[in-house]
């Protein structure tokens, strides 16, 4: 019997515990499937893509730096896809190489549901504006927070993020500002780090002031690289958390959407978080 395929595609990739993730998913749910990963030349996702197919794949799970040209070689896009302009799963079926983005809803079920915290009426800080703060904003807006900010070091990406996403803004009731990172002011409930600054080495891109006392400040990486983004909400009175839970619940979207079976994430999350220590 062959087994149905599916993959993770990345520069780099060797970090990835996507293929850990998703085989606990079928053992926990009796699917039977193969998923493993594989590192893409930055200049061949398209051949890349392709040769999978040829093989026999099933669908992709994309990560950096291939969401935006994963969005684009979509022949069908879910409309969270379309809004993000970034695809973080691919599924190839009659042809047809149908892009979605589960990120979003990934980071929206960690908070609420492992992290319990209703965002519905609260104050949102994100801060980016690239391919990471595009795929969670609709998602965010669907949990009708009272406002959003978008802060960006280059302002002009937060206002072309923000307008993209005006139209559900203004459907949720939500106020939605752009922002540079210079001078930003309130203080917020919740605020979630979508840039690469921690693993950079660059520090927190903004003052401790944006900070409520006992605020969530939720860092989209995990591992070594959100760490110091955490150590910076902790010795602020913020309550830290990293993207683990994030990483964990937009594979369990992305195992519905493949296999029609939600997979127990919250047990996956568990047993992930006691396997890194």
């Amino acid at each position: 019997m062959t087994l149905d395929h599916y993959c993770v595609m990345g520069n780099p990739i060797s970090h990835s515990r996507s293929p850990w993730i998703h085989t606990r998913f079928a053992e926990l749910t009796g699917q039977t499937m193969l998923y493993d990963k594989r590192e893409i030349p930055l200049d061949h996702f398209d051949r890349s893509i392709h040769a999978f197919i040829a093989e026999g794949g099933r669908g992709c799970n994309i990560t950096v730096p291939f969401k935006f040209e994963a969005a684009a070689m979509a022949t069908h896009t879910s409309e969270r896809g379309l809004l993000a302009q970034a695809c973080n799963v691919l599924t190839f079926k009659d042809g047809q190489i149908l892009g979605d983005n589960t990120d979003g809803i990934g980071l929206v079920d960690d908070i609420e549901r492992n992290a319990g915290l209703p965002l519905k009426g609260l104050r949102l800080l994100l801060i980016g504006a690239g391919g990471a703060a595009a795929g969670v904003l609709g998602p965010l807006l669907n949990a009708q927070p009272a406002h959003i900010s978008v802060a960006n070091r280059t302002l002009s990406k937060a206002t072309e993020l923000v307008a993209r996403h005006h139209a559900l803004a203004m459907l949720q009731n939500t106020e939605l500002l752009a922002h540079d990172l210079q001078g930003l002011e309130g203080d917020f409930d919740v605020i979630i780090n979508g840039t690469a600054s921690s693993l950079g080495g660059h520090g927190v891109p903004v003052s401790e002031h944006v900070l409520k006392p006992g605020a969530l400040a939720y860092d989209m990486m995990y591992g070594p690289g959100a760490q110091g983004f955490m150590d910076w909400a902790s010795s602020h009175g913020a309550v830290p958390r990293d993207g683990l839970g994030m990483l964990v619940e937009q594979a369990a979207e992305a195992f519905l959407i493949w296999r029609g079976v939600r997979p127990p994430s919250g047990q996956v999350l568990a047993e992930l978080r006691k396997l890194l220590g």
